[in-house]
């Protein structure tokens, strides 16, 4: 499992390696197309709630186990997530990607709005889509006001960092992004002609910025559960080998001693029988 799951890994850290300066560069776009936007009241994914009373919390887990804590890290956080909306008193809809997250809610006796599975060590680009149409859909129905996912974010085959991120509505923090890159780019070039309109362009922008923010959580979550599952392989490898010395070290000795009772009995009687 170890020697697969390294397979793996080499796949899913390349594909992950290739997502990202796409996303980064979808950040910047949104942020260009937002601040020359004039209005974003028409878009539905743009508009906060005045008051928030329900948020969604989407939980990115594996199909498989023996990956270490993995799986266990990410659903901790989301508990952890879920107490300290509660404490603010808002409601909170579970949904969740792979088996064990579906599992282990299930298990809970939480009520589960929609699970996704299959796909966890390779998703596609259409895993994203339908979770990102799901979420929208409920967003933009009134259902929930809020959109939370937590995923293992991978940093190497021995780091994943659990994270939490806001996905809808879209951050503030998305929209302004490098505003001050803009500004210098600006004096350099002129004002951008933007055809068709900004806001037009922001509405077809905004559910592939959602899309492209869950693909890339769904890579990173693939990434970190072979890494996780090939370093969890690697321990438990050398653990058996360790404890495989450690009792046949034991059987030798018990075994000597069993050899050298013989002997002394041996011995003994002889000697009886000597006198």
């Amino acid at each position: 499992m170890e020697l697969v799951a390294a397979a793996k890994l080499r796949r899913a850290q390349e594909r992950i390696e290739s997502m990202r300066p796409y996303a980064d560069r979808m950040l910047e776009l949104m942020g260009g197309v937002s601040r020359a936007a004039t209005t974003v009241r028409s878009i539905p994914l743009l508009q906060r709630r005045e008051s928030v009373k329900t948020v969604a919390v989407l939980a990115v887990t594996g199909d498989r186990g023996l990956a270490g804590a993995f799986n266990s890290q990410v659903l901790r956080r989301a508990f952890a997530v879920e107490r300290d909306l509660r404490q603010d008193g808002l409601e909170v809809r579970w949904l969740a990607t792979g088996k064990k997250g579906r599992s282990t809610l299930t298990f809970r006796r939480y009520d589960l709005a929609q699970a996704w599975t299959g796909f966890s060590d390779n998703p596609a680009y259409a895993d994203a889509q339908a979770i990102a149409h799901t979420l929208a859909e409920l967003y933009e129905n009134g259902e929930v006001d809020r959109v939370v996912v937590v995923y293992n974010r991978f940093v190497s085959p021995l780091v994943q960092h659990v994270t939490v991120q806001d996905v809808l509505p879209v951050p503030e923090e998305v929209l302004r992004r490098g505003e001050e890159e803009e500004r210098e780019e600006a004096a350099l070039r002129g004002d951008f002609i933007y055809e068709p309109e900004p806001e037009q362009i922001l509405a077809r922008l905004v559910p592939v910025y959602l899309e492209t923010e869950l693909y890339r959580a769904l890579l990173e979550s693939a990434a970190s559960e072979q890494g996780a599952r090939m370093t969890a392989m690697r321990n438990a490898s050398k653990n058996a080998g360790e404890l495989i010395d450690r009792l046949t070290l034991e059987m030798h000795r018990a075994r000597q001693a069993e050899i050298t009772q013989e002997i002394l009995e041996v011995v003994a009687g002889a000697d009886a029988l000597g006198q």
